[in-house]
């Protein structure tokens, strides 16, 4: 991989920036390729990334209908976290966070993980033994999980609102202390630049347009750069999974809505942990810049925009208000939404499609960005090796016909999943 001297970096930086090298090639698209992987967004590339290098199939090409990151790998909040209370949720979004904990050193390029605890906040007795049940069952899967009292969140949040007349009163928390933030746009770019080391193509401004079949069997793909032979297709386009899956004639059982979030102007350090709560429909943290990111729940209405709209960002910002008085002396910077593709269950599906040679890592609903390691991983051992891996064999397609659902009941499409 590239590196540059101390010289290379102060000779660019005066130069104005005109002169670096690029991160990863520029390819023109091949006749043919081993696998084609559909979307250059953090799952995508980790999927091209781990195909070559732990399976050694290099003749990859990922494409990319517009610049690679700029979907949902950035537009989320970059939180991670792996505190699920069913065992293949708890079990597959561990092994990403143990991923995360390295994927800067494996990367050579640092993606920012920052272990700054996640903590779920809860208002009611009800919200207690569930997240008890949780916290219990996080630990019998060896996941880290602490129960903290509101004295103990007045002091580690001062800024908070932990007093019995507070709007929602805060009766506790469970706060998994290895959770925290990671920088999205450097998880796009650091697999994007480690995928072309090993050979990958990188093709971005190519969208696919369509999906070759003959006798029930992937023969390649149609761009708007050319046509490509292939005989295996991952998909990894998080809320256009289904319109590209439709292109083979296969019907998910996946909404699209927007997801909105928010930062506010940039402040010094006020906040050192992720604050989330489920009664609210809000979560809060703040960025390495300064400013507060803030999100809440979807916008309940189906639909393919990447923008926000007032009511949801009133909404969010009375959340706050509600548990961070203090904060409502700051101005709010910017908002944006994103496309999550919702389940019917708010688990993903990460296996094989009902056309040979086509697979699929998607229907992430709020645990997409999270989950980009473990996705990549699964999802290039499901292309290798033709079959699911154990930790990605409860995600299949197929558990919708059979009656086989992962619905956490509070982890899963409900706002404090994020």
């Amino acid at each position: 991989m590239k590196r540059y001297s101390i010289a290379s970096l102060v000779r660019n930086a005066v130069g104005g920036h005109r002169h670096w090298s690029r991160a990863w090639r520029n390819p023109k698209p091949r006749r043919s390729y081993d696998v084609v992987v559909i979307g250059g967004g953090g799952h995508g590339l980790a999927t091209a990334y781990y195909l070559a290098k732990e399976h050694g199939i290099r003749n990859v090409a990922v494409l990319e209908k517009g610049w690679i990151g700029g979907g949902n790998t950035g537009r989320n909040t970059t939180i991670v976290r792996s505190n699920y209370h069913l065992d293949p949720n708890a079990h597959f979004y561990e092994l990403s966070l143990k991923l995360w904990e390295h994927l800067s050193q494996e990367l050579n390029f640092n993606v920012m993980y920052s272990a700054r605890g996640v903590l779920n906040l809860v208002h009611s007795p009800a919200d207690m033994d569930a997240a008890m049940r949780r916290g219990n069952a996080m630990r019998l899967n060896g996941i880290d999980a602490q129960f903290l009292t509101r004295e103990e969140i007045a002091r580690r949040i001062p800024n908070l609102d932990c007093s019995p007349q507070a709007r929602f009163p805060i009766l506790g928390g469970l706060l998994q202390p290895r959770g925290g933030t990671v920088r999205h746009d450097a998880v796009a770019w650091g697999y994007a630049r480690a995928a072309d080391a090993l050979g990958v193509d990188i093709i971005e401004r190519c969208e696919v347009t369509g999906i070759d079949i003959a006798r029930g069997e992937v023969t390649g793909v149609r761009t708007t750069q050319g046509d490509i032979a292939t005989r295996r297709v991952g998909i990894a386009v998080a809320g256009n999974s289904s319109r590209v899956a439709a292109m083979a004639g296969v019907r998910l059982p996946i909404e699209s809505h927007v997801l909105q979030a928010m930062v506010s102007e940039p402040l010094k350090p006020v906040l050192d942990t992720v604050v989330t709560s489920g009664a609210v429909h809000f979560y809060i943290s703040q960025s390495d810049k300064g400013e507060l990111v803030m999100g809440g729940d979807l916008d309940f209405y189906n639909s393919y925009a990447q923008r926000g709209n007032l009511p949801m960002v009133e909404n969010v910002v009375a959340a706050c208000l509600a548990l961070f008085p203090s904060f409502g002396r700051l101005r709010m910077m910017r908002s944006w939404g994103g496309i999550m593709d919702m389940t019917m269950d708010g688990s993903p599906i990460i296996g094989k499609l009902p056309v040979g040679g086509l697979t699929m890592t998607g229907g992430w609903c709020y645990g997409g960005f999270k989950a980009t390691p473990a996705s990549g991983w699964l999802h290039a051992w499901t292309i290798a090796r033709d079959a699911a891996h154990p930790l990605n064999a409860a995600f299949t397609l197929e558990r919708f016909a059979e009656g086989r659902t992962l619905d956490e009941k509070g982890a899963g499409p409900v706002p404090w999943a994020h």
